[in-house]
């Protein structure tokens, strides 16, 4: 099947090149510049209805979700009628709103957002997490699987699999800042941080950064996640304003949201393991 990739940043990219490497007929397309971005195999489209022409299903990696709905826009402009699959993070309301937006034109949405980083998109092992029509789900399986070795169908409803994956950035983010606020209290007592780190990766307070941001990105100064505070900062506003409307309990996801913004703004760009260098530097101040 021709696959159209839109969207080809530090992700979409390196989905794209797992696509093309599958055998796939991909035409991809950056609004950023196309063919600096472009994957090996795959065919650069001038335009969001170029990519389009000829594709039987769309797979969207955008930065958030005014790039989506603009996007989906120039979609339905198009007058093309196929499958979206969006692998953006841009919460349940927006997803929502894609999803009518396309479905009056005809148009089938997957809302199918993905946790693993750059290393994961490269290898192939991503988490995806895909809401929407689940005969469309089955029916993309095999192209989703060379993206995603984790790959789960969340529900019917769009929005699902955003839900899904704002509160595993969230605890993502907890895990982040809490191991790095003890590890720097351990340090303040004298305590080797290397040797923090192995103790907790053999006791209850192993989680995501002590069994792999720390020894393997923190520890080393290599600080190489391949995924920003700026974005991790939106998914946790993302999910804040979800809690908001809802009325969900959200007072932990708020003190690290706070954190987490204040960073963005001292250090705007820089890869999120970098919260234990701003933490000590605050520490230090």
């Amino acid at each position: 099947m021709r696959t159209a990739f839109i969207g080809l940043g530090q992700m979409g990219a390196r989905m794209a090149a797992r696509l093309a490497d599958a055998g796939y007929a991909l035409i991809g397309y950056d609004a950023a510049g196309t063919a600096e971005r472009l994957p090996d195999g795959g065919t650069a489209a001038d335009s969001v209805a170029e990519a389009l022409a000829g594709a039987g299903v769309a797979l969207l990696s955008l930065p958030d979700g005014s790039a989506v709905e603009a996007v989906a826009s120039e979609i339905v402009e198009s007058g093309w009628t196929g499958c979206v699959f969006d692998h953006s993070t841009i919460g349940p309301e927006a997803a929502v709103r894609v999803h009518g937006l396309l479905a009056e034109a005809g148009i089938t949405y997957l809302d199918a957002p993905v946790s693993g980083g750059t290393r994961g998109a490269v290898r192939g092992t991503l988490a995806m997490m895909v809401s929407g029509e689940s005969a469309e789900f089955e029916r993309a399986t095999p192209a989703l699987k060379t993206m995603a070795k984790n790959l789960f169908y969340i529900g019917p409803a769009p929005g699902q699999g955003q839900t899904m994956k704002l509160l595993n950035n969230l605890l993502s983010g907890v895990a982040m800042v809490a191991t790095s606020e003890v590890v720097l209290f351990g340090e303040a007592h004298g305590l080797n941080p290397k040797v923090i780190i192995d103790v907790l990766n053999v006791s209850s307070g192993q989680n995501t950064a002590t069994s792999d941001k720390f020894p393997t990105r923190i520890l080393n100064g290599r600080y190489d996640a391949g995924f920003t505070v700026d974005l991790l900062s939106k998914d946790v506003a993302l999910y804040l304003a979800e809690a908001e409307r809802i009325g969900a309990r959200e007072k932990v996801a708020r003190q690290v949201g706070e954190t987490l913004a204040a960073m963005h703004d001292a250090m705007p760009g820089a890869d999120f393991t970098r919260v234990y260098s701003y933490l000590k530097r605050l520490g230090a101040a």
